[in-house]
């Protein structure tokens, strides 16, 4: 085991001890609009595994299992999350299934999507939405898993985690963010490391306060219309994507505009666009596409958070309460984001 995990281990055995859900929830003696915040983590506990989208490998869970177990926690399998059913890890009803089961085993704590993909919008119909929010936990992760975050966090009512997959690199960064917010309840700051390649490009200065939502753009585009949306009224909203053409951003940010969502948002972030390229025929860049959207709105804006398909990411509480600074490229967390 190397010195960053040790330390790791070390730290969050210091925690104070936090398991029990939340009375008044579990009784239902909490207003429906109540937002919940799942326990916090602790060395020892249980983690579940799922697979709500892409087709996962069995060489991956083993690196899973290995690596979490060396960060002090217990590992449960969905049952279905070898599953393969075209390119989706099994039917959408097991896969669904394996999410409200999870939910429900009091044995676990925290549930991680082992991947993303595609597959995640097919099944939120056969969540249930009631079940989840009586067993709140951590769930996390991006990318697809989008869709879970926010149709929980919007129909049950429950602080959700955009952050890593199962397969993604737990760097030291990573790490620690999941440590402070997830572990020892901070209300952290994340900033970008400065000496990183990601550089923040503020759109428009100033600082703003509200709810945190948001997530993958081209998964958020494709929810619009449907009933598994929060409220945008006053939110900062992040969004990050991957492999795609400038003009597709730019058609994906006119429907959030042309839907209204934009002008309800208090602060904007886009995190990275990977690979992002600017096609084949004559294109704007994606700063000028930025700045057509969001200067308008008169709000505070940025893009290169570190936020989407990249090593180093931030862990984004979605629901929490937070403060933005432009100019900075920071979050502030306002509020613990656990129990």
């Amino acid at each position: 085991m190397n010195i960053q995990r040790r330390q790791f281990l070390a730290t969050c055995g210091l925690a104070t001890l936090s398991t029990q859900i939340p009375l008044l929830a579990a009784q239902g003696k909490l207003s429906p609009n109540t937002i919940i915040k799942p326990p916090r983590l602790q060395v020892g506990d249980t983690v579940g595994l799922i697979a709500p989208a892409g087709i996962v490998e069995p060489k991956d869970i083993e690196v899973v299992q290995e690596y979490l177990t060396e960060l002090g926690l217990k590992v449960k399998l969905g049952a279905h999350i070898l599953d393969r059913y075209g390119y989706l890890a099994g039917k959408d009803a097991d896969r669904a299934l394996d999410i409200n089961t999870m939910f429900s085993d009091r044995s676990v704590k925290a549930i991680i999507a082992m991947r993303g993909g595609w597959g995640c919008n097919r099944i939120l119909p056969l969540l249930d939405y009631p079940l989840i929010r009586s067993h709140p936990k951590i769930l996390m992760g991006y990318s697809d898993i989008t869709s879970l975050l926010l149709a929980i966090n919007a129909r049950s009512r429950i602080i959700t985690f955009h952050g890593p997959v199962a397969i993604s690199t737990w760097s030291p960064f990573v790490l620690d963010y999941l440590q402070r917010i997830l572990f020892n309840r901070e209300a952290a700051t994340m900033e970008n490391i400065k000496s990183g390649e990601v550089r923040v490009e503020a759109i428009a200065p100033g600082k703003a306060k509200g709810k945190l939502v948001g997530g993958n753009l081209s998964v958020l585009s494709a929810m619009v219309g449907s009933p598994y949306l929060p409220s945008w009224y006053q939110s900062i909203l992040f969004v990050e994507d991957t492999n795609e053409d400038v003009y597709r951003v730019d058609r994906m940010l006119t429907q959030l505009k042309n839907t209204g969502i934009l002008n309800q948002i208090a602060g904007f972030i886009f995190g990275q666009c990977t690979d992002c390229s600017l096609g084949d025929e004559p294109s704007f860049t994606l700063m000028q596409v930025l700045q057509d959207h969001i200067l308008p709105l008169g709000i505070p804006a940025w893009y290169g958070s570190m936020i989407g398909h990249l090593k180093d990411k931030f862990i984004l509480p979605i629901g929490v309460e937070v403060e933005i600074d432009a100019e900075a490229g920071t979050i502030k967390l306002l509020e613990a984001a656990v129990s």
